[in-house]
Parts: C-alpha cells; sequence; structure tokens
C-alpha cells in the first residue's frame, strides 16, 4: 500500500505533464561555462574550484565523462568536462585507470578531486542516472538536470539517490541543477541530494528538487553526526513529502528558499543538528520546520520567514513543530559574508534563476535576476580528502579559516628553505616545498614542527597545508608561528587554507600540537 504522501506525489505529476513540456520547448540559452563562483560553506576550507585552470573536454555520453577522468595524469589533475545530451544506461559504462575509479550505471566520481561537470549548448541530462561522489573532493557539478534515479525496479543507480556523497566528501558546489523523481520510496526512488559518513563544506545553490518523495539528508542515522558546514540557498523545493533537508548533527544555513507542498514535513532538524534558517518562504506545506520522527533533538535560529497557509502539528514525544509561531533555540554564526533577497519576493526571483538551463543567473541581492561575471580561479585543493574530520564545529575556530577562495599567485615555498623538529624515518623537510603531493614530511612523534624559511624577510598572508594522500584526517590542532617572534600569527585543526593578518618574516613555522594518526604534510603553501 501506498504512503499518502506518495499518492499526492502522482497526482501532482499528473497536473504537472503539461508544464513539464513547456519547460523543454523554452530553454534558454546557457552562459559561460566559467561564470560565476562558488558560495555558503564551499568557499571554506580552501575554497571550491572544481577543474579551474585544467583541460577542458566535451562530452555526450557517460563513457565519455569516465574516459575523461581515466584520461588524467593524475587523480587530482583539474579538468572541465562539459556535458550535452543525454547521459543514460545505455551509454555509461565503467572505465579503467590510474587516474580514476569509475563503475558501470553511475556517475562515479571516486577517490578524486579537482573537477567540473557542467552542462552546455541545449543542456545535459541524467536520464535515470545518479551522480555519486566519494572519497573525494574540490567537485564541482553545474547546469544539469538529473531526473527518475532508482534503488528498486530497472534500471537502477546510485541507490535511488540524484546525487549523493559519503566517506569523506570535502568541498562540493551544486549549482543550477534541477533533481526531480517521478514519485516516493513505494515507487523505487529515494532522495535528491544525500550527504553522509563524514561530508564537508557544501553549498546547493540556485536548484530545483521536485516531485519526490525525500529532498535530502544530512547524516545517513542518528550516530552518523560527522556531517556539516552546508549551505542551501536560492533553492525550490517542490511537491516532497519530507526531508528539505533532514538534518542530523552538523551545521546548516538555509537562506531565501521557496518551499511549496511539502506534504509531511520540512526542514527536520534532530539528533543536535543546527540550522539557521532566514528569508525563506513556505508556502501551502505542513510542518515545514522542527524536529520529527524522533526524540532526539535538533536546534534552529529563525529570522525573517513567511510562513503562507502553513500547518503545524500538536507536539508529542516524537513531534516537536517549530510553529506555528516559530522561536529560535540556538545561535548559529556564519563565517562568511552573503546577500539577503527579502523573503516576499524569494518565490519570484527563485523561479527565475533557479535549476539547469537557465543561463545560469543569480539574484543581485535585491531580488532581480543577473548572469555572473566570468571567474577564473585557479586550481583547488589536490588532496584527495582536505579538510577536518570528525563533528563539525560552528564558525572559524577548531578548523581552518581560509579565504573565499583557493589561494593564487606565486606559491612563496618554491625555491625557499625548510627545517623542523626530529623527523620520521624516510621523510625529508624539503618534501614540503617540493610541489609533489607524492612526497612529505612526518614528525618523528604525533606532534612536531616544520618550518619554511627565507634569506630576507617575506610578506606573508595565506598558507595552504596539504596532506599527503591516503592520509587525511591525522593532522589534529596546531599554531601558525611568526619564527622571528614567537607571536602565533593563528590556530586551529585540520589542514587545508588558512588567512591572517599579512606579516613581514623571514621564517613561518608550523607548529602541529595534536594529531589522530601519523601527520603526513606534502606541501607546506606560502603567498603573499
Amino acid at each position: 500500500m501506498r504512503r499518502p504522501g506518495a499518492l499526492r506525489l502522482q497526482a501532482a505529476l499528473a497536473t504537472m505533464a503539461v508544464g513539464a513540456v513547456i519547460g523543454v520547448a523554452l530553454q534558454v540559452p546557457q552562459a559561460s561555462a566559467a561564470a560565476g563562483g562558488a558560495s555558503g560553506y564551499a568557499t571554506l576550507n580552501g575554497g571550491t574550484t572544481g577543474g579551474a585552470g585544467g583541460q577542458t573536454v566535451r562530452a555526450s555520453t557517460g563513457t565519455a565523462i569516465h574516459a575523461a577522468l581515466c584520461g588524467r595524469a593524475s587523480s587530482s589533475t583539474p579538468i572541465v568536462i562539459e556535458v550535452q545530451g543525454t547521459i543514460n544506461h545505455g551509454n555509461t559504462s565503467k572505465v579503467s585507470g590510474t587516474s580514476c575509479n569509475t563503475a558501470d550505471g553511475v556517475i562515479e566520481l571516486k577517490q578524486i578531486s579537482n573537477v567540473t561537470i557542467i552542462g552546455v549548448g541545449t543542456g545535459a541530462v541524467f536520464d535515470q542516472l545518479g551522480i555519486h561522489i566519494r572519497e573525494a573532493s574540490n567537485i564541482v557539478i553545474r547546469n544539469v538536470t538529473i531526473r527518475n534515479v532508482k534503488k528498486s525496479g530497472s534500471p537502477t543507480s546510485n541507490g535511488g539517490d540524484a546525487i549523493s556523497m559519503e566517506s569523506d566528501v570535502r568541498n562540493v558546489w551544486v549549482d543550477h541543477t534541477t533533481l526531480e523523481a517521478s514519485g516516493g520510496e513505494s515507487e523505487g526512488f529515494d532522495g535528491l541530494f544525500d550527504m553522509k559518513d563524514n561530508t564537508q563544506y557544501v553549498t546547493l545553490s540556485y536548484s530545483i528538487l521536485r516531485n519526490s518523495g525525500r529532498g535530502g539528508l544530512i547524516g545517513s542515522s542518528e550516530s552518523d553526526r560527522s556531517n556539516g558546514f552546508v549551505t542551501f540557498h536560492h533553492n525550490l523545493y517542490e511537491n516532497i513529502d519530507s526531508r528539505t533537508p533532514l538534518l542530523r548533527g552538523g551545521i546548516a544555513h538555509i537562506y531565501n528558499n521557496t518551499y511549496v507542498n511539502l506534504h509531511e514535513s520540512g526542514i527536520n532538524s534532530r539528533a543536535g543538528a543546527r540550522a539557521k534558517v532566514e528569508n525563506n518562504h513556505f508556502k501551502d506545506s505542513k510542518d515545514v520546520l522542527g524536529t520529527f520522527y524522533t526524540s532526539e533533538a535538533g536546534y534552529w535560529q529563525v529570522a525573517g520567514n513567511i510562513f503562507d497557509n502553513v500547518t503545524w502539528s500538536s507536539p508529542g514525544t516524537d513531534t516537536n513543530p517549530a510553529g506555528p509561531n516559530p522561536q529560535s533555540n540556538t545561535s548559529v554564526s556564519i563565517p562568511y559574508s552573503y546577500r539577503l533577497d527579502g523573503a516576499a519576493c524569494v518565490p519570484d526571483i527563485v523561479r527565475q534563476t533557479a535549476g539547469a538551463n537557465k543561463g545560469l543567473q543569480e539574484s543581485n541581492g535585491n531580488c532581480s535576476p543577473q548572469t555572473p561575471a566570468p571567474t577564473t580561479p585557479g586550481p583547488g585543493p589536490t588532496g584527495p580528502t582536505p579538510g577536518p574530520t570528525g563533528s563539525p564545529t560552528p564558525g572559524p575556530t577548531g578548523s581552518p579559516t581560509p579565504g573565499p577562495t583557493q589561494p593564487g599567485g606565486t606559491n612563496l615555498s618554491l625555491g625557499a628553505g625548510s627545517d623542523g623538529s626530529s623527523k620520521a624515518s624516510g621523510t625529508s623537510y624539503g618534501n614540503v616545498r617540493d610541489g609533489n603531493l607524492g612526497t612529505h614530511w612526518s614528525p618523528a612523534g604525533p606532534t612536531g614542527v616544520i618550518s619554511i624559511k627565507w634569506g630576507s624577510a617575506t610578506r606573508v598572508s595565506r598558507v595552504v597545508i596539504r596532506e599527503a594522500p591516503g592520509s587525511a584526517g591525522a593532522i589534529g590542532s596546531w599554531q601558525l608561528v611568526n619564527h622571528d617572534t614567537g607571536a602565533v600569527l593563528v590556530s586551529g585543526s585540520g589542514a587545508g587554507a588558512v588567512t591572517f593578518p599579512a606579516s613581514s618574516l623571514t621564517k613561518i613555522t608550523y607548529r602541529i600540537t595534536g594529531s589522530t594518526g601519523t601527520p603526513k604534510v606534502a606541501e607546506f603553501e606560502t603567498y603573499a
């Protein structure tokens, strides 16, 4: 027997069929593949630039996408894959290579980094075929439609998820996508946008999620609380039963989204999750915010939202709706800059800009669409899984505090000198400044110091610490020290990029004061 929500989805789909046909006929010319840059939490932890600065290739089949990944010099060589046409099971096969780990029947982004997939021309449609991101970092997906991915029935792909991320994923930006199904779990579909098992620093922007039982989740169970730092903005959630999203632990920033026809529940913050929910528009929906289906509470900070024809359940053991008069029960500090549209105009601006084939238009901050100027950022992080592990913590402390993009310019460590404390056998101080992720330095114990030094005073304001492949998360707490004066420039935990007030010095020291394994510093990059 179908759930009531699934029946409502099927009825709604029947009435929306005409609109879907019209939507295909009125395709908008595409903007430049390089237009715009990441926003939200994806700008932290070294930034998310995908394959910027790398080779650009064109693909019209899933096999060609896999071949492009496998044809790189390494699993971290930047690449932009422009996709046009329909990608399906019939044209998506496994391709083997040393720089990839692909599979049949799914677009597999596994154990890789620095990749952009973007729809171009008349558009890109992934039909009944999901995108799976695993043990990967610095991934950008833009301007594509992913539809009707099933976990049961035939054909199946990606566990029924349109886009899924799991196992040590860092820095993903999904933008201007259309993610849709044709029913709920009883019809064979699962989530549209799922994150689990240590996935952090993700932004979903200007996208449409519709006609599904489940919008998406952060955390696969009440005990999977290693995920977080996720931004959702300027998205349309329409005709969905629940999970818009479901949050288990971690921190989410949810702003300027519009929600229409949520049948069972909406933003479900539970198991200690904390969400900042501001200037969103909710219409014709039920229980759009709260803790549902569990007694393990979550928390929210609310401001500027509009609730239009929203109904609320009565509180119970496993039901704690935020309404009918939502109030904040936590405070969430957001460590990046952003512009808020007024909630009253959010439905209009989102419908003009969100989804694939909208020319990558964005809001100008005053509820008017604009096409962002092209950007040409340098390559992003090259390690397979950079950034901190463990339960996310709010704000810039406890993790690196990078600027909005990966540091550019000249790496001042190249050609400089280096020294440090006792080193582990087979490692070298010089390995942190040779530009090669295949070599590294490790201290003789769980803590130690490594330094970059110059013959004369050098201005430094940004540092990138890259861990060796396979060692991500081993570095715990650290300090960056001006060796000339002994002053601590900044402190935190985990590898990645960090910015601090510019200092003129002859030697800068990275002092590892805690670790969860054997620290392996592949590169200690310095920038002016």
